[in-house]
């Protein structure tokens, strides 16, 4: 081998072009090999990878590399999440069509992730916003559609005033829009939905065999899906009518001290209709949030509508208000109010002076103990209560539930707070919602021969909302039924649906139809995901439902899509930034010049603030650009460090040395090849015994995702045969070395196999093969102790007798120094540990 520095400059490029030329990393779906499916997801085309994709897509890549190595046909794709908001921020920004910046970005990513010489099946590669994939995913839509998984109606939404949009709930922050930042509207519109509820049971009962999912992710999901018993009755009101309720603690009903019902229902609105303080009131509860955090966080108004509700119990009359903290797509509409055990409630009370009744203690003792600023959830006994005080919660509640059944007022019901999946969104850049709507006709699917339905290109974004609605020509179209003249539908749909079945597209890409269910079968579920926990719920469920509904319709034979999940930690990196004004000045860490003694810029030379180790975000401006890491100390570097110190799934601190320490690796491991020497002959034993052992051990951390474990057993290896002499034995460790490191660093693998001579590609070569007999030890280290302290440590064959480790530590000249001449009282053997003697 040469004795030069290795140059990453060149040999990164050079192999990766042959790894394309070979096409060494196109799946075969009819390869009689065992296949594996290793998947990370698959990135927004913002502009430029960030140091948080390079670490979750060269884990991934690993896997991916380990597992050709061990055999296995690897199907590794990439494609581009390609639809969404920021695309028609930029037209509105910059001027410029969102098509034309959404692919000129991914052409920029795909450059940079070739860079790090990814095994990736560039042939499958597609963007969610090709008239391809979307033709193909609304041809879908109207499969569900006919299997009775899609309808459309009427809903409160929330409203986006800037975007024009409406938004997902988890999309709200702080009653304002997550991109525009302005307040939130409540608006009722016609919106398309699809039937996850239909599911839940499906869903739920799932997780349970996720046994190689996080448990935090499936718990998030069961959550989120929220099966809960209950009790379902209605309240007489004092208005003659009834307000039917829903309850998960019919065991506290003794502690209900009002009612309240959602500013948008029935009974609202009737009282709004001869109140103008009702209306301005419910108009207020329009601006507010719903999401979960906000209805805990949000001040908790009401208005008394001077209506009572019947107690069922007591006959008491309870007041009913109008309540900003209850939603009415949530159960009914309408809470039994228990303020002494439910903060929300107690809130409300506390605010407009209502009763407060403890009917949960610890105990019976605890009857009469005041509530300490806030609500009691937990569980205990029932007090207070008249025939249900001193019963268990799970006693009451059934208790309540007979009496209510039997009495025909109310009975035992099964809720959940899963909520059907509302996909309409009033934007451009998104698949257009293949249904036309005709005055005689109805709603009507786009017939099959007609699709794709693409979006128009000649649209314009000078004024805000959804182009679509203002185009003078694409949304005028006869009725596919009767001829007549009619309109498309200008919703677009939620990109969640997009990447709800992407993986599917991965692995079959016939033409005619969105994939083949037999080429499917040989490829799913996918055997490792990889990805961000922020997708634990949403993203994750929809693809979980896509993959049951469409194993419902009957075209696929598995219905949950990832076999293992892998969350990945972010990375991060320090922030600089200083004053200017009431406004905070971010700069980028290559803008700053770090010392021990503190952070300048550079441009002027005057200090900059250090903030906290957060993660990297372009707001912040704490981001570190592969591109110059890569420039400066090559792919291979790059990986490395990704990969090194920190467990995968926790967060990873960027760090300048650390960077250039795994620089200085990268020379470590060349001038080691350097060293094997073809010639060299003999044998040793102990470089041997580690050498397999190592084989194997990094063999299962790369499989567990450990690999910061594996590349501390490579630094061990590595050391040792530094150390150790020429040797067919060194030779082996050298060989073995190379081959191991190959998935993390692939382009010095490369570069090396190369030039001592291997056959064909590294990429091609098997893992190193493991002599079993090797991983076991036949010698062991005994520690020798006297009075207490450790006087020597020797090697001895495993399993020998107590007679002999204490014949041969008895020889040992540190033990007879400290002996000194004593008379020997005991000598107490621990086979293969230990040798006490006492003195």
């Amino acid at each position: 081998m040469s004795n030069e520095r290795f140059d990453p400059s060149v040999a990164d490029r050079r192999w990766q072009a042959a790894w394309e030329e070979a096409r060494c990393f196109e799946a075969d779906s009819n390869s009689a090999k065992p296949k594996s499916y290793v998947l990370e997801m698959f990135p927004y085309p913002s502009g430029r990878i960030h140091i948080g994709h390079v670490r979750n897509y060269t884990m991934g890549d690993v896997l991916a590399r380990f597992r050709k190595m061990q055999g296995c046909e690897v199907l590794h794709p990439m494609g581009w999440d390609a639809f969404g908001m920021p695309a028609e921020n930029a037209a509105m920004e910059k001027g410029v069509h969102p098509a034309g910046w959404t692919y000129q970005n991914i052409e920029t990513m795909k450059g940079q992730l070739k860079q790090l010489g990814f095994a990736l099946d560039w042939s499958r590669e597609f963007a969610t916003c090709d008239p391809e994939y979307y033709g193909h995913e609304q041809a879908l839509f109207i499969d569900l559609f006919n299997a009775g998984l899609v309808y459309r109606k009427e809903s409160e939404v929330n409203w986006d005033p800037v975007d024009m949009t409406v938004l997902a709930n988890e999309q709200v922050i702080d009653g304002k829009g997550w991109r525009s930042g302005a307040e939130v509207e409540k608006r009722k519109l016609n919106q398309w939905f699809l039937k996850i509820t239909d599911f839940a049971d499906e869903l739920l009962e799932g997780v349970q065999g996720l046994e190689h999912w996080p448990q935090k992710v499936r718990l998030m999901q069961e959550n989120w899906i929220g099966k809960s018993t209950g009790l379902e009755f209605a309240f007489d009101l004092s208005n003659g009518e009834t307000l039917p309720v829903y309850t998960t603690r019919p065991d506290t009903i003794f502690g209900a001290s009002f009612v309240a019902v959602a500013a948008d229902h029935p009974i609202a609105q009737g009282v709004a209709a001869d109140s103008a303080e009702a209306r301005d009131f419910i108009a207020l509860c329009k601006k507010g949030g719903t999401t979960a955090a906000e209805l805990e966080t949000a001040e908790k108004l009401g208005f008394d509508t001077g209506i009572t509700a019947k107690h069922p119990f007591t006959g008491e009359p309870l007041p009913l208000f109008i309540a900003n903290f209850v939603l009415m797509d949530y159960g009914t509409g309408a809470i039994m109010a228990v303020p002494g055990h439910d903060q929300r409630d107690f809130e409300f009370a506390s605010k407009y002076g209502l009763p407060i009744p403890r009917v949960v203690a610890a105990s019976t003792e605890g009857a009469g103990k005041p509530f300490e600023g806030e609500a009691e959830a937990g569980d205990g006994v029932i007090v207070n209560s008249d025939f249900l005080s001193g019963q268990e919660v799970e006693d009451a509640k059934r208790d309540v539930i007979t009496r209510a059944e039997a009495g025909g007022w109310g009975k035992g019901t099964t809720v959940w707070r899963l909520r059907d999946w509302g996909v309409s969104r009033q934007r451009y850049w998104g698949t257009p919602i293949p249904f036309i709507h005709c005055e005689a006709c109805g709603v009507v699917p786009v017939p099959q021969d007609q699709l794709p339905v693409k979006l128009p290109e000649d649209v314009d974004f000078k004024q805000p909302g959804n182009p679509l609605l203002r185009h003078p020509t694409w949304k005028n179209v006869a009725c596919p039924k009767c001829g007549g003249a009619a309109e498309r539908e200008t919703d677009t749909l939620d990109t969640f649906v997009n990447s709800s079945w992407y993986f599917l597209r991965f692995a079959s890409q016939p033409s005619d139809k969105p994939f083949d269910a037999a080429e499917i079968a040989k490829w799913l579920p996918v055997d490792q995901y990889i990805g961000g926990v922020e997708h634990a719920i949403l993203h994750l469920l929809y693809a979980r439902f896509w993959t049951r509904a469409l194993a419902h319709c009957g075209k696929l034979d598995v219905k949950e899509p990832f076999a293992s999940l892998f969350t990945q930690g972010m990375v991060t990196h320090e922030t600089y930034s200083r004053k200017a004004g009431a406004r905070e000045v971010y700069y980028m860490p290559a803008e700053v010049d770090r010392s021990s003694d503190g952070a300048v810029l550079k441009a002027d030379g005057q200090p900059v603030e250090i903030g906290k180790v957060i993660k990297m975000s372009k707001s912040k401006k704490n981001v570190v650009d592969p591109e110059d890491i890569i420039r400066d100390h090559g792919a291979d570097a790059v990986r490395w460090f990704m990969l090194s110190d920190s467990p995968p799934e926790r967060d990873l601190p960027w760090s300048e040395a650390g960077i250039e320490g795994c620089g200085r690796f990268v020379q470590r491991l060349w001038r080691l090849f350097g060293q094997f020497d073809a010639a060299a002959s003999g044998a040793n034993k102990e470089l041997a015994r580690k050498t397999h052992q190592t084989i194997a051990a990094v063999a299962g951390d790369i499989e567990a995702l450990a690999f910061n474990k594996a590349v501390a057993r490579l630094y061990e290896l590595t050391s040792a045969a530094e150390k150790a002499g020429p040797s067919a034995d060194r030779n082996h460790a050298i060989r073995s070395i190379l081959l191991m490191a190959s998935p993390m660093m692939p382009h010095l693998a490369e570069q090396a196999w190369a030039e001592l001579g291997g056959e064909g590609l590294v990429a091609g070569a098997p893992w190193p093969e493991v002599d079993a007999a090797l991983l076991v030890e036949d010698e062991v280290t005994i520690a020798v102790q006297h009075k207490g302290k450790l006087r020597d440590t020797l090697s001895a064959p495993k399993g020998a007798s107590k007679e002999d480790l204490e014949a041969l530590a008895l020889a040992s000249e540190k033990v007879q120094r400290s002996l000194d001449g004593a008379e020997i009282r005991k000598v107490i053997v621990v086979p293969d540990r230990l040798v006490n003697i006492v003195t």
